[in-house]
């Protein structure tokens, strides 16, 4: 194969008792004798590169024709290999290579002492991976896998480099890192015991009573932490990390579960520790808030799963429109066939749909003391799509379930024949099944041309169809979610926190999804979510919802983009702008020019003439 090419198998979908080894038998190399394709106990003696079992199959690199010939990707019928040109500009060696066959990563990001780092970048791109490598939970092996360098090897590598005072200071333990999971769910896993002993655990630098009064955490300090919500387990999962006493803090995704005003603290919080000389490395995908935190950006590119390249630093500003515009300009690279816009989107002007549904006034209380929603009357439209907003803790998820009727409400007569499809907040997936086999149990439409272009396409579903729902990640089952939620046949389809665990594309795309099915099928949609662009994106109207977390509720009317942002906004005390060249929404810096002026006006929704 050229030098600028790799071959990546995955193991999770190589079955080889299921197939003949096309692969192999229709290898050109192989077919004049060559042992480009074989099994991986055929080319390898050490048991451990076996992987996923020794019957599967190892590409040699060197033999393979490269993506021109393609024949082993057509052949096996699993999607199992990729064989794939790298960038012209790329003659570097990898960063890291997990093994024979594996993802390899390009460039690592630089940590820049007393500032905010951003990456940004499509999911199992390899930004994790970066992550791991800076906070010396694996040892960057330059690809070699099967010989891996010493710690002198891989700072030679980096000699001369932004990386190399860093990596020598780590290697010789002068540098003390930080790092907040990605998945934080997966905390009670590992920690067993109250919220507060997990914080006065690693509480070095004194402050965890103050973090916890600025998160909002005091009412979980004393509760165990497997009782914890997603967004509790996040804003504890931040707090144990900026509690440590550390020179660089690691932080994995810091918006997941969040609401908007949590996503904005947050971000406060990581900006201020970085002016008092911290310095911070922050992976995400919420675009408002890493332009608000990040003073420098590096992004992400390559072919998910399969390789990726860590960009030089770029500006915040210049990092995130270049990575819509899908076209990277000191790189002279291409990443995307077209742009994310948004200046046709939003603010929508009013539509004046047939009313699909009417609904009183509802209560609903939990018991005495305890959580209480009042909703005003309303009405939800034919062929809209209706977007929720507020805090968490404020009762939107309790108002879907009242309107699909899993919880009864205590005041108020609603009683209405709708079919409701319902996406809950939380994705739990326990059943042992195929993807494709729960999909086709759903809908008859499973496997069309209009099927598998309006939905499995958007989803981007194809290579995870023969997988086992129980072995997805978050992101994959968000999006098998979202599929058999918009595959039912419904009047209504109430999707909560569609967002989760997705990446920017993966996002847009699940927006222009729901968004499509809604006006070709003259259907209705409701969704709830914290992140602005998907709202900002797909809704026509917007619902707000006010009150006191975990106290009480009240859902307003539904009513127009701009009338309902100003309200959410206003109650955040946040004001967005449009950016001048892409038209996204961004988070006005707090008490700017342009932040002042707005709330002057009380326009925390673009100015009038701003974006439009």
């Amino acid at each position: 194969m050229a030098d600028d090419s790799i071959a990546v198998v995955d193991l999770d979908r190589c079955q080889p008792d299921r197939c003949n080894y096309e692969c192999a038998n229709f290898c050109p190399p192989n077919r004049t004798g060559e042992e480009c394709i074989v099994t991986r106990e055929d080319r390898f003696e050490d048991d451990e590169y076996y992987a996923g079992g020794a019957d599967q199959i190892s590409i040699s690199e060197e033999l393979c024709l490269g993506e021109t010939c393609g024949i082993c990707v057509e052949k096996c019928p699993f999607d199992a290999i990729e064989i794939i040109n790298l960038p012209q500009e790329l003659d570097e060696e990898p960063t890291h290579r997990y093994g024979e066959n594996s993802f390899a990563l390009y460039g690592l990001p630089a940590p820049q002492e007393g500032r905010v780092t951003g990456i940004l970048g499509p999911n199992g791109i390899g930004k994790t991976t970066a992550v791991h490598a800076l906070a010396a939970e694996i040892t960057p092996n330059l690809g070699r896998f099967q010989d891996e360098p010493d710690w002198e090897t891989v700072l030679e590598a980096y000699r001369g480099t932004e990386l190399q005072e860093y990596l020598e200071d780590l290697k010789e333990g002068e540098v003390t890192v930080a790092r907040k999971p990605q998945y934080v769910d997966r905390i009670p896993d590992t920690f067993d015991g109250k919220t507060s002993e997990l914080l006065s655990g690693v509480d070095e630098r004194g402050v965890a009573d103050d973090l916890v009064e600025r998160l909002g955490i005091a009412s979980v300090v004393d509760q165990p932490i497997d009782t914890l919500s997603g967004g509790e387990l996040q804003r504890v999962a931040l707090a144990a990390t900026l509690v440590r006493d550390a020179d660089f803090y690691f932080l994995d995704e810091i918006t997941p579960y969040l609401d908007i005003g949590q996503r904005v603290t947050a971000a406060r919080l990581v900006q201020e520790l970085s002016a008092d000389g911290r310095s911070m490395l922050v992976v995400e995908h919420d675009l408002a808030v890493l332009d608000l935190l990040a003073d420098a950006l590096h992004v992400a590119y390559g072919e998910p799963g399969v390789f990726g390249v860590v960009t030089p630093p770029k500006s915040t500003k210049a990092g995130i429109n270049e990575y819509l515009k899908g076209y990277l300009e000191n790189e002279n690279m291409r990443i995307r066939p077209e742009a994310i816009e948004f200046e046709e989107h939003a603010p929508r002007s009013e539509g004046y749909g047939d009313t699909l549904v009417e609904y009183p006034e509802l209560t609903k209380s939990y018991g005495d003391g305890e959580f209480t929603l009042a909703v005003d009357a309303g009405e939800i439209r034919h062929n809209e799509v209706l977007g929720i907003v507020g805090p968490n803790g404020i009762g939107k998820s309790t108002f879907a379930k009242l309107l699909a009727g899993r919880l009864e409400p205590d005041g108020g007569d609603f009683d209405v024949d709708l079919d409701i499809s319902y996406k809950p907040q939380y994705v739990e997936i326990d059943r042992q099944m195929r993807v494709d086999s729960f999909l086709r149990s759903i809908t008859d439409e499973f496997g069309t041309s209009y099927w598998n272009t309006e939905i499995a396409g958007p989803l981007q579903l194809d290579r995870i169809m023969e997988q086992n729902l129980t072995d997805l990640s978050g992101g994959e089952r968000q999006r098998v979610a979202i599929a058999a939620c918009l595959s039912r046949d419904a009047d209504l389809y109430l999707l909560d926190e569609p967002s989760a665990h997705l990446d920017v594309e993966q996002r847009v795309l699940a927006t222009r999804a729901i968004r499509r099915y809604t006006e070709t099928h003259d259907k209705t949609a409701m969704v709830i979510d914290h992140d602005i662009y998907m709202i900002d994106l797909l809704s026509d109207r917007l619902q707000v919802f006010e009150g006191t977390p975990a106290e009480r509720g009240h859902a307003g009317r539904p009513m127009g983009m701009r009338e309902g942002m100003n309200t959410f906004l206003a109650n955040l005390d946040v004001t967005f702008r449009r950016d001048e060249r892409t038209g996204r929404p961004r988070i006005n810096k707090p008490g700017s020019q342009k932040d002042r002026e707005q709330k002057r006006e009380g326009e925390y929704y673009y100015a009038p003439t701003d974006g439009e």
